[in-house]
């Protein structure tokens, strides 16, 4: 009987270590990576009811499975808003601002790249009724605040993400924010003085203007591939990047591309805008630090004056 005892208090000891060991251990690939660390998914449902006791708010990022060129993964736009809200979270718990992480909403709007395979394209009717859904449990639970942060540009997407928010707050009682920056919120033409809009600080210029025309970097450029290169290389096709040319678009091109489907496949047709090739991992890792910091601020500051 001791013997029995002894062997499962080991087994215990032995999984419970191997769990925090687990926990410790970055989200990257060489790790073994999964985009619920960190998450409330990886968590038991008293330590996320424990964690709002303490009066955590909840960051939310909606992304899409999408087709992007052939050299990052169908969730490209997953794995970004997943990265920007965890480090937020970690930025937030630094200034003493609990906060808890939903996983990341993967069924979004594909208009722009609906043609492309892979490319799953969800109705944003179906889509709002899911947030509203979300947020009513978030706030059944206790949670008084949720901040959601898109990681996918198509207009049709973020517009739906802001409708959401708009309407899961007043079905839920609960505050809710659509945290962005003003470019995005400026080209899709929302409202810049909505309660339920929070907006990020723009980034500094550059200290020397471009001496030709910028690269438009729109989707899965050089952006987007030193994200992945920089945070999750194992899913990213390296050896496929050097091999890609910049698309150099014109902005009548461009503006033809957001037309979607059709349109976008004859103007790309390998899926990507910029220049992959132009991509390299310290960036996507600074970036990920920024992006976060900016999105940590901005929640901050909410927190502290709520709307």
């Amino acid at each position: 009987m001791r013997r029995t005892i002894l062997a499962l208090s080991t087994a215990i000891g032995m999984a419970t270590l191997s769990a925090t060991v687990h926990a410790q251990q970055p989200a990257t690939a060489e790790n073994g990576y999964s985009i619920f660390a960190g998450t409330i998914a990886d968590m038991t449902h008293t330590e996320y009811a424990d964690a709002i006791k303490r009066g955590a708010v909840a960051l939310w990022g909606l992304g899409v499975i999408e087709a992007h060129g052939p050299h990052l993964p169908l969730g490209t736009d997953v794995y970004g808003p997943y990265l920007n809200t965890r480090l937020a979270r970690e930025a937030l718990e630094r200034r003493d601002i609990p906060a808890l992480v939903v996983p990341v909403f993967y069924w979004g709007v594909n208009r722009v790249t609906s043609a492309f395979p892979g490319s799953i394209d969800v109705r944003p009717e179906i889509m709002i009724e899911v947030m509203v859904d979300v947020f009513r449990s978030l706030k059944r639970d206790g949670i008084g605040a949720v901040f959601c942060v898109s990681g996918h540009g198509d207009a049709a997407h973020n517009r739906a993400i802001f409708e959401g928010v708009k309407r899961g707050a007043a079905a839920a009682g609960m505050r809710v924010y659509f945290v962005t920056n003003r470019m995005m919120a400026e080209r899709i033409g929302l409202p810049l003085d909505d309660r339920h809009l929070v907006l990020t600080a723009d980034p500094p210029p550059p200290a020397t203007p471009p001496a030709t025309r910028p690269q438009p970097d729109v989707h899965a450029g050089a952006g987007e591939t030193s994200s992945m290169l920089g945070n999750f290389p194992a899913v990213v096709r390296a050896d496929a990047i050097a091999a890609l040319p910049p698309t150099n678009l014109t902005p009548e091109q461009l503006a033809t591309w957001r037309r979607g489907g059709e349109h976008a496949l004859q103007v790309t047709p390998h899926g990507y805008l910029g220049a992959p090739a132009d991509a390299n991992a310290e960036r996507g890792r600074t970036d990920a630090t920024r992006s976060a910091g900016a999105l940590a601020d901005a929640i901050a500051k909410t927190v502290a004056n709520p709307r």
